[in-house]
């Protein structure tokens, strides 16, 4: 920008868009500096380098706006997560799986996690049943993007919203 640039011959680009021509940076820093603009290298790789006429600040300001209208728009992806256990009864597997239909409609990921408990690791089978309901229950808003596994003394399972 300015007196920072070096190289010499550049391509100039007037502040309304249009060419100058190739100029000497200081014929160009002169053109800019009487319309009271910045002299802004904006191709510095090409041959002869490219620079514009323009408000540097303003150009500046106006990237940090749409920077701003951009991070606004986007939705970040969490992964919430539910947790169960092999006996559960009916009322709270209904409840725990409200939960994580309301987390998928918002477009959240599902841990799903079963967790057993001191001799209920003898029977997966019992857990697998649970995992496999929710599954099942919640096929209409999800689908299943890493299936059930064990982990330690827990199983496991992912749903992406559909």
């Amino acid at each position: 920008m300015n007196r920072q640039i070096r190289i010499s011959p550049v391509r100039v680009i007037g502040a309304d868009g249009s060419q100058l021509g190739i100029l000497e940076v200081d014929r160009a820093m002169a053109l800019a500096e009487e319309a009271g603009l910045d002299l802004v290298e904006v191709a510095p790789m090409a041959r002869p380098p490219v620079v514009r006429v323009m408000d540097y600040g303003k150009f500046k300001f106006e990237q940090a706006k749409q920077a701003r209208i951009a991070k606004k728009k986007q939705h970040v992806i969490h992964l919430k997560e539910v947790k169960y256990r092999p006996g559960i009864e009916d009322h709270d597997f209904e409840t725990k799986t409200r939960h994580a239909r309301r987390f998928l409609q918002e477009g959240n990921k599902v841990k799903v996690t079963l967790m057993f408990r001191g001799r209920q690791i003898a029977h997966p089978e019992l857990g697998q049943a649970v995992v496999e309901r929710v599954a099942t229950d919640l096929a209409d808003v999800a689908k299943v993007e890493s299936p059930a596994r064990m982990e330690g003394k827990s199983l496991t399972m992912i749903l992406a919203p559909k």
